[in-house]
């Protein structure tokens, strides 16, 4: 009888499967086989038997065989502050589409990536890193923001609005924040969020995008905004799934938490709730 990472049977039963991912929000579907682990850690396990084997040491084992390739590494650390479609990072990596979708398998499979549909174009999909399987690694990825914040999205009515004024609390540095097609006011939910997580939008206008200022470090938290301007090169795009649309407080509240985490990960702090929910899922 093997025990592994919560996984109780015979040897053939827990090499079958070391985890499986169910759909999750953002409809990532993953299988993690415990053949595949066992393919890139077979020189260690090679002078070790099942029982030296500790909880999740094969999956610690399996991020840093993946991360010690210099793409994957670099895949990784262009993911730190900004998700990417795959062909922005091949042209940012300057690798062909075949060797970037082996590389992307590879880290998905690991769980340190997801992949999810735009919320745009429904054909193109972005990639996010999952922070928790690499918290305590040192990366050089974290890029410094370059001058003021500005969020954008589509009507200004609430991801770019609680963006700006979360950066403010966090850093007390000013943030400021437009859409393509300001609402007439701030959503009412997003307010009511703002204040469940000791913000303010009392005083928030939705504004209409200018232009943009060539020192601004520019974050799209909208898919649809993303694909709609020319992004510049050092622009950041973060894939927040618009709240509006499901209306509840808790999409409201799970914006909250997820540019928390993301402001968290740029100020060089480590965690991710919804990485956090999928690796959950993946024990």
């Amino acid at each position: 009888m093997v025990v592994l990472g919560g996984l109780t049977g015979s040897r053939d039963s827990v090499d079958a499967t070391i985890w499986r991912n169910a759909d999750d929000v953002d409809g990532v579907h993953r299988t993690f086989t415990r053949a595949r682990l066992r393919q890139i850690t077979q020189p260690w396990l090679s002078h070790h038997s099942m029982s030296d084997l500790d909880d999740g040491l094969l999956a610690r084992a399996a991020v840093h065989a993946a991360l010690g390739e210099p793409v994957r590494l670099a895949i990784v650390e262009e993911l730190a502050t900004s998700d990417r479609s795959p062909r922005e990072l091949a042209d940012r990596l300057v690798i062909p589409s075949n060797l970037l979708a082996h590389h992307l398998e590879v880290l998905e499979h690991t769980g340190l990536i997801a992949r999810a549909a735009s919320a745009g174009d429904g054909r193109r999909k972005y990639v996010r890193l999952l922070r928790v399987p690499i918290a305590g690694l040192r990366t050089t990825g974290r890029r410094s923001p370059r001058g003021e914040m500005l969020f954008l999205c589509t009507h200004n009515s609430a991801r770019s609005q609680l963006a700006a004024a979360m950066w403010t609390a966090r850093t007390g540095s000013r943030a400021s924040s437009a859409g393509t097609q300001p609402a007439a006011r701030v959503h009412r939910s997003a307010v009511a969020a703002a204040r469940r997580a000791g913000l303010s939008l009392a005083d928030a206008v939705p504004m209409q995008i200018d232009e943009i200022p060539s020192t601004a470090q520019v974050v799209t938290v909208c898919d649809l905004v993303h694909e709609e301007l020319v992004p510049g090169p050092d622009w950041w795009h973060w894939s927040i799934p618009d709240p509006v649309a499901t209306g509840t407080p808790a999409a409201f509240d799970a914006v909250v938490a997820e540019l928390d985490a993301r402001i968290s990960a740029v100020l060089h702090r480590d965690g991710h709730p919804r990485d956090q929910d999928e690796r959950r899922k993946q024990r």
